[in-house]
């Protein structure tokens, strides 16, 4: 490599990985596609790496693309990090600040907390990064993440706020359609909603709950919030948390004694971001409303 590639070349070559092509970056970072193609030719000439193959369907990427991404995926996150910061003037609860939180959590629960935040601080921008999967919070990929796993780094402030109390539901209509399960073992004569890929916070309750293995689900599906939709479609007996289930008249709980765990919640943001106000502020919020639905 004989000079440093700009960094602009680095943004070009994430948005053509995430997109998977060069029309799909060119829409994502508002260039031409010629200009794209320009910014991945000179990446390949500079670093002396084919970073894509060209193929009729598109851009496959190369072993080599592969091997880099962790790295420019890094890039990109700080930079959008340094320019959430950027905005921010001390003191002021004004900017940007990212979150991230399971789907259930970000569809049920925080568009009511959102929505007084933003009332209380108008100044105040919220990103929401939707997804079951662990963020980093050290490669500042959200500023505050939600998760129901407990913290390890020491670099992160965290807060236990509960534990989300989760059970066994099903829409009314359906309970009347096919009898309400006396035991877990009834489970088997039911259409059960469960996940499709087993997790190791999945694999934790089905040795608990061996009923509720993957084979015996009806329908699977990965999305909480998929899951959530089919008890109230009807479709069958699923996981949902109580406070969910409550506010709907029409979702029974069964099996209330057999099947009742919590989910452990922390609310979390990195120690370098407790002089941020607006982080500050609403990792706060966050954790005094969600305490109040976990009964933390």
């Amino acid at each position: 490599m004989n000079s440093e590639p700009s960094w602009d070349l680095y943004r070009t070559f994430n948005a053509v990985l995430r997109e998977g092509s060069l029309s799909g970056a060119a829409r994502a970072l508002g260039l031409t596609q010629p200009s794209i193609a320009r910014h991945i030719d000179a990446l390949e000439d500079t670093i002396g790496t084919t970073l894509f193959l060209r193929t009729p369907r598109g851009l496959s990427p190369t072993n080599a693309a592969l091997e880099l991404k962790p790295y420019t995926e890094l890039l990109a996150s700080t930079s959008a990090a340094f320019l959430r910061t950027a905005e921010g003037r001390a003191g002021e609860v004004r900017g940007t600040v990212r979150i991230s939180a399971s789907e259930v959590v970000g569809v049920e629960h925080l568009p009511r907390i959102l929505a007084g935040l933003r009332q209380q601080f108008p100044h105040l921008t919220i990103e929401l990064s939707l997804s079951n999967a662990i963020d980093d919070l050290l490669q500042r990929k959200a500023d505050i993440a939600i998760r129901m796993v407990r913290p390890e780094q020491q670099s992160l402030v965290a807060k236990r706020i509960g534990a989300f109390p989760v059970g066994l539901h099903a829409h009314r209509d359906y309970l009347a359609r096919r009898g309400v399960p006396l035991t877990i073992e009834h489970l088997s004569h039911h259409d059960l909603i469960g996940y499709d890929v087993e997790t190791p916070a999945i694999r934790a309750i089905a040795q608990h709950y061996p009923a509720l293995n993957r084979a015996a689900f009806a329908l699977r599906v990965d999305s909480d919030v998929a899951q959530l939709s089919a008890i109230r479609a009807g479709f069958g007996i699923g996981i949902c948390q109580v406070a969910i289930a409550a506010s709907d008249p029409d979702l029974i709980r069964v099996l209330t004694v057999e099947f009742d765990i919590g989910l452990e919640t922390w609310v979390v943001m990195h120690e370098d971001l407790r002089s941020s106000a607006r982080c500050r502020v609403v990792f706060d919020v966050l954790v005094q409303q969600l305490s109040q639905v976990a009964g933390g």
